[in-house]
């Protein structure tokens, strides 16, 4: 049966000399808005972080990241689910239920719209990459006395938001699931933690929260990445050059006030809240929050 009540979600992860998501088009340099100032991931680069997991978990996921036609990894999934059905076969795959598909093969074809959607990320501040050059493990021809350069660009610090909505009457097409979601929002925090790879090593997950309302409510608080802000330890906004210059949660606090503000708006519309904090960094005020929602509201630090 298919999930029934809307959520929106706020997810904030921290990058630390790693690549967020580079762009292949531009010798992989961290995609940014040069307007700005700010790194960017794109929403496809946040769903791979999450299929990575569901993987590692064993979980069915139709796109498995692996270079093959939709042809054979179809054939695969036949083989695997014992189904001819297009529709059957990505029915039992909890990415296509939440991300939705475009399927054409054969006599076969249908699109379904995913229920859940991710923004492009932003980083809360202004960054920048670094160009950097090392030296290769090889030289590039057998009468070379020297080894060949390798070049690779980084950020050396950013704190990256990024919105998502499950949108409650898409998931009638696909099936989506409230398992599903719950699935959804662990795999979120636990991918990020697992992006161990050389260059996406120093990836932090947060702060994820995931507001889930009453059913028959089809408002949002809209845009969460947007209502939340970095501040310093007295208060202050971060000036151009103390943007730049952050290289740690620990020199800045993440200010939620105008998402409590809105959410106290539409207190009776939201049915609980569920908030996973990184025990490293300060967020005001979920106190508030706390005083609004009191049960409704569950927060575990990690």
């Amino acid at each position: 049966m298919s999930f029934e009540n809307r959520r929106e979600y706020l997810f904030v992860y921290s990058v630390k000399d790693a690549n967020p998501n580079g762009d292949p088009l531009d010798a992989n340099h961290p995609r940014y808005d040069e307007e700005s100032g700010q790194i960017m991931v794109s929403d496809v680069r946040i769903k791979r972080t999450i299929r990575d997991q569901w993987l590692r978990e064993g979980k069915d996921v139709f796109v498995d990241g692996e270079a093959k036609t939709l042809a054979n990894r179809v054939k695969e999934l036949k083989e695997k689910f014992e189904r001819d059905s297009g529709r059957e076969i990505l029915s039992n795959c909890i990415d296509t239920r939440l991300f939705g598909v475009t399927y054409a093969l054969g006599r076969e074809a249908f699109s379904w719209t995913g229920p859940v959607q991710f923004k492009w990320g932003r980083s809360l501040h202004k960054a920048e990459a670094k160009f950097i050059q090392g030296t290769a493990a090889f030289a590039t021809t057998e009468a070379s006395e020297q080894r060949s350069f390798r070049n690779e660009y980084i950020v050396p610090f950013a704190l990256i938001a990024a919105y998502g909505i499950a949108n409650q009457y898409a998931s009638k097409q696909t099936n989506a699931t409230d398992d599903d979601l719950d699935s959804l929002f662990e795999a979120l925090w636990k991918g990020t933690a697992n992006l161990i790879t050389r260059s996406k090593i120093g990836h932090t997950p947060r702060l994820l929260v995931e507001f889930k309302y009453i059913k028959g409510f089809d408002g949002v608080l809209g845009s969460l990445d947007e209502k939340i802000t970095l501040k310093s330890f007295k208060g202050e906004p971060l000036s151009d050059d103390e943007q730049l210059a952050l290289r740690s949660v620990d020199e800045v606090k993440l200010d939620i006030s105008e998402i409590a503000e809105k959410a106290s708006l539409i207190k009776e519309k939201i049915e609980s809240i569920r908030v996973i904090q990184d025990a490293s960094i300060k967020c005001d005020p979920l106190e508030r929050l706390e005083n609004l929602f009191g049960g409704n509201l569950n927060i575990e630090v990690r």
